[in-house]
């Protein structure tokens, strides 16, 4: 039972998987709407996550002394969602309905559950999820045929979930756990998106904007200038008045104006996320950068401007011939989690100066891998404080080593531009732990691997 009752949800509580354009199907054209997605309810889903956790729940009421029989109310529930693309789906063979090719997939997580004792200031922790990454924690709320750029069938199709989001969280859950009555309130956090979906779903420009960030309002050329000191400043809230503002134009002002004053947002926002950064796609995002890196190094780009399509081509067929050759790496098309993980090594960059001329370039490289293999626990980990809390500490001073590195020693590739994930990397790390507690238990693998 809900206190109050949920708004905008149906009260029956027989429900199984229902058709997930909830009554919108005229909306969506071109596409049987019967075939296009499915999901559970959202409060459903939840009643049975915490079900599951029944024994849990009580086992952790033991551990922490709490008598079960006057622990009925002020329990605090916190849920991470997850949403993502999946690529190409299509039936190799066969013929089912013309549905799009692509699906993307909405889960959650639940993270912990904790409870306010009279007389108690802070949340006492009984449950605390110890693999918040596995595909067995991480689940499946909505599956849709739905191409992840296409914001009006994604809309139509998640609104329902917000609508149901939103009403929970007005709301307590009554629910029997352990033979007694309990009443759960809920928090939830999306941040297991990558920034294309974290993007769609705030109204901000595509990734290449100059607006390189979805945590602060730096351009691409300021971010490059000063590599580390951004503070996080924008959120769902903001984007939504700027969405406003784009729209209505108050000022009158040119597109130009106007685009600067909203700092790209120019869509509406429609589900709120988390400003956080993604440690998985930041691994990626970070091991592409210093792919090219090698390649240029190889090539000795910071004597030359401009080398050739050809030339470039040459030097990155040695270096993967020397990776293939001494670290066993295969090519791969794009660069995934594996091999991201095992570029980011000491033995790659040993491996890779190998083939670089001069001894103080391979000294930088050798310097830069140092301070990034420094910081990378720091993002990765699911209790920094606890599993790396030197690094944790040394944090702002490796990353402005590292800033001060790429705009000298590699200034030819950072000149005016950088990329989002390693803008994210320097700039923002300490304020998300200090303000979470942790980016890597946030992050988006048990969806990915769900995926999978």
């Amino acid at each position: 039972e809900w206190q109050p009752a949920l708004k905008n949800v149906s009260s029956s509580w027989d429900v199984g998987i229902i058709d997930g354009l909830s009554g919108w199907t005229t909306s969506v054209d071109d596409v049987p709407a019967d075939t296009i997605s499915r999901r559970f309810r959202y409060d459903v889903a939840l009643v049975s996550a915490l079900k599951d956790l029944e024994e849990d729940i009580m086992e952790g009421l033991r551990e922490r002394e709490l008598d079960d029989s006057i622990c009925t109310s002020g329990f605090t529930v916190v849920v991470k969602e997850s949403c993502d693309g999946m690529g190409d789906v299509s039936e190799k063979h066969g013929c089912g309905p013309a549905v799009p090719e692509k699906a993307v997939r909405f889960s959650f997580t639940i993270m912990s559950i904790s409870i306010r004792v009279e007389g108690e200031d802070d949340g006492i922790t009984i449950f605390q999820e110890q693999k918040p990454n596995s595909e067995l924690s991480c689940r499946p709320l909505c599956l849709m045929f739905v191409d992840e750029p296409d914001h009006e069938t994604l809309t139509a199709i998640l609104g329902p979930v917000v609508a149901e989001r939103k009403a929970m969280t007005e709301s307590r859950l009554i629910l029997s756990v352990g033979g007694l009555l309990r009443s759960f309130r809920f928090f939830f956090r999306g941040t297991g998106y990558d920034e294309k979906m974290v993007r769609e779903m705030e109204g901000l420009e595509a990734s290449g904007s100059i607006y390189i960030c979805t945590l602060c309002d730096s351009t691409r050329a300021e971010a490059s200038q000063n590599m580390v000191l951004h503070s996080i400043t924008r959120s769902h809230d903001e984007n939504l008045e700027r969405y406003e503002i784009w729209r209505r134009n108050p000022f009158s002002e040119s597109a130009d104006e106007l685009r600067d004053r909203v700092k790209g947002v120019s869509a509406k926002p429609f589900m709120e996320t988390q400003p956080t950064l993604d440690a998985l796609h930041c691994d990626i995002g970070n091991a592409t950068e210093f792919y090219k890196i090698f390649q240029d190094e190889i090539g000795e780009v910071y004597q030359r401007s401009n080398p050739s399509r050809e030339e470039r081509r040459r030097w990155r067929s040695t270096l993967d011939k020397q990776l293939r050759k001494k670290l066993k790496l295969k090519p791969v098309m794009r660069m995934n989690g594996n091999y991201a993980r095992r570029l980011m090594t000491r033995e790659a960059v040993e491996v890779v100066c190998e083939l670089v001329p001069s001894e103080e370039r391979r000294e930088a490289l050798q310097k830069l891998m140092d301070l990034y293999l420094q910081m990378k626990p720091v993002w990765r980990s699911t209790c920094p404080s606890r599993d790396c809390p030197d690094q944790l500490c040394q944090y702002s001073y490796n990353s402005q080593q590292f800033a001060d590195l790429l705009s000298t020693m590699f200034k030819y590739r950072y000149d005016g531009k950088i990329t989002n994930y390693l803008h994210k990397t320097l700039a923002h790390v300490p304020e998300i732990v200090e303000r979470d507690g942790s980016i890597g238990a946030w992050a988006s693998e048990g969806n990915e691997s769900g995926n999978k």
